[in-house]
């Protein structure tokens, strides 16, 4: 029977990718770039080098071959790629196996280990064209759907003029942040909700919040299109709504954890607490398989930031170190702010305190300076803690392993500092001006009052937009089959009575 409703979601999840889509203009481009806005920074220096050719050179630059990719940025998405599978499994699955009661390691383990598959096939039907596969303010068009058209020499925009990857590898890589988002999720539920019901809401949610705040936030239709003033008016009006707006998120602080966080409270809210949650100890039954997977994360953790550059270059370098410091920094705040509080540091805090870390520098990764990056990780490592305890009794919700007190929180906390950080008068990057090729004019750099606005709008756009998805998801799957296993099925535990296994036997 949950082999058969794993099958209907699959199929639900094929026919609703159909319904969503929205029909719009063809892409500019043979596949836009993520991971970027208007103001993205010097990932295009290498254009700046390379001013705009005098008319009398038009002809000659008219034709001039089509870029092809470059094997070192090819083998670097290629590995940034695989690093994010591995912190998602076994990363996150471990991180989160260990939280739980042993009673509960094996679901906590398939049920990441399944959604990803899930999202993974998905992406390939219909999230990439939704996402990335043509032009519109909301969601993309379904001109590749099952990723029609796409060759092994098609390739896909960067962010620099005349550099590219094949669209393959982009795929993949984009793949991954889709999965992982929704894994993200499983943490908020743990312990009490059936299996098909995660498989269904994973396929609402991921159809109609994950793919439109993707489109949203990171698809344009890349700096090949940009030569003067004309151009970028045009490409900003083909764009995802927030990037237009020139939202700032170099590698998911929106699309990803802000996204996911709120997903996960509203799954704590409308399903209710486990069973004496509150009156029973509900201890983590492995902090060493914590620790293994927080550590798996950090380290997976530079393909996700560092691999958002799409380039091998030097702001890949930059996001790599940002998200070393700010994650070191992040866990020293959250283990003084425990020893502070109750006077004993702990090893749960030192690994709460690097995912902190590691979601509040993921969309400043990029246009911060390493500086910027500490003081972010500084701000999360303490704000996280609160939210984690001080929020969380506030909003009485028993979000399970804290969804939404880190990567809610952190993410928030992320977004709206990369407003601030990124100015070029402290430390940052600043912005991309396509039409120059220049990048990091602080001429070019809209203030931090107004960009912290932009980015304020970003975050109750993703707010408001998942929030109301995940609701109506989670009545939906609680309507067709329910979302919670009875009171005898939790007491006895999900790996036994949802799988018919254990983690460990004795």
């Amino acid at each position: 029977m949950k082999k058969l409703l794993a099958s209907v979601a699959l199929g639900l999840g094929l026919m609703l990718g159909t319904a969503v889509a929205v029909a719009q203009t063809p892409a500019a481009a043979p596949a836009a770039s993520a991971a970027a806005s208007e103001a993205k920074p010097a990932e295009a220096a290498a254009s700046a080098a390379a001013p705009a050719a005098a008319p009398a050179a038009a002809p000659a630059a008219a034709a001039a071959p089509a870029p092809v990719p470059n094997k070192g940025d090819t083998a670097w998405m290629t590995m940034a790629t695989a690093l994010v599978i591995f912190m998602t499994i076994p990363g996150l699955a471990l991180f989160y196996g260990g939280l739980v009661r042993s009673k509960n390691m094996l679901s906590v383990l398939m049920q990441v280990f399944v959604v990803s598959s899930l999202i993974y096939v998905l992406w390939l039907v219909y999230g990439y064209t939704l996402a990335f596969g043509g032009d519109g303010a909301f969601i993309g068009t379904l001109d590749k759907l099952f990723l029609k058209g796409v060759t092994p020499d098609s390739v896909a925009a960067t962010f620099s003029k005349g550099v590219v990857i094949p669209e393959l590898t982009f795929i993949a890589f984009q793949a991954t942040f889709a999965a992982i988002t929704c894994a993200l999720i499983v943490g908020a539920f743990a312990e009490r909700i059936k299996f098909s019901a995660v498989l269904l809401f994973c396929v609402l949610w991921f159809t109609f919040s994950y793919l439109p705040i993707a489109h949203m936030v990171w698809y344009w239709a890349g700096p090949d299109a940009i030569t003067d003033a004309a151009s970028l008016e045009k490409v900003t009006a083909a764009a995802g709504w927030l990037w237009g707006k020139g939202a700032l998120d170099f590698a998911g602080g929106t699309v990803v954890h802000i996204n996911a966080g709120i997903a996960g409270l509203v799954a704590a809210l409308v399903i209710g607490k486990r069973i004496g949650y509150g009156k029973e100890s509900m201890a983590p039954h492995s902090l060493t398989m914590t620790m293994i997977g927080a550590a798996m994360l950090w380290v997976g953790w530079f393909g996700f930031n560092a691999g958002s550059a799409l380039e091998a270059n030097g702001f890949a370098a930059l996001a790599f170190i940002n998200t070393l410091v700010a994650t070191a920094a992040a866990t020293l705040a959250w283990i003084t702010g425990e020893a502070l509080a109750k006077g004993k540091a702990s090893m749960l805090g030192a690994a709460s305190g690097a995912v902190a870390g590691l979601v509040a520098i993921t969309p400043a990764c990029g246009f911060v300076g390493p500086v910027g990056a500490v003081v972010i990780g500084l701000v999360a490592g303490f704000v996280c803690l609160w939210g984690v305890n001080g929020l969380k009794r506030m909003l009485g919700a028993d979000d399970a392993l804290d969804v939404f007190g880190v990567h809610g929180v952190g993410g928030i906390i992320g977004a709206l500092l990369t407003g601030v950080f990124a100015s070029p008068s402290l430390g940052g990057t600043g912005i991309c001006n396509y039409v120059t090729n220049k990048c990091g004019d602080p001429a070019d750099f809209p203030g931090i009052g107004a960009q912290v606005w932009i980015q304020l709008q970003a975050v109750l756009t993703t707010v408001i937009w998942s929030a109301v998805v995940a609701f109506i998801a989670y009545k939906i799957v609680d309507l067709v089959i329910g979302l919670r296993v009875s009171e005898e099925e939790e007491r006895e535990g999900l790996d036994i009575s949802s799988h018919g296994e254990t983690a460990y036997n004795r």
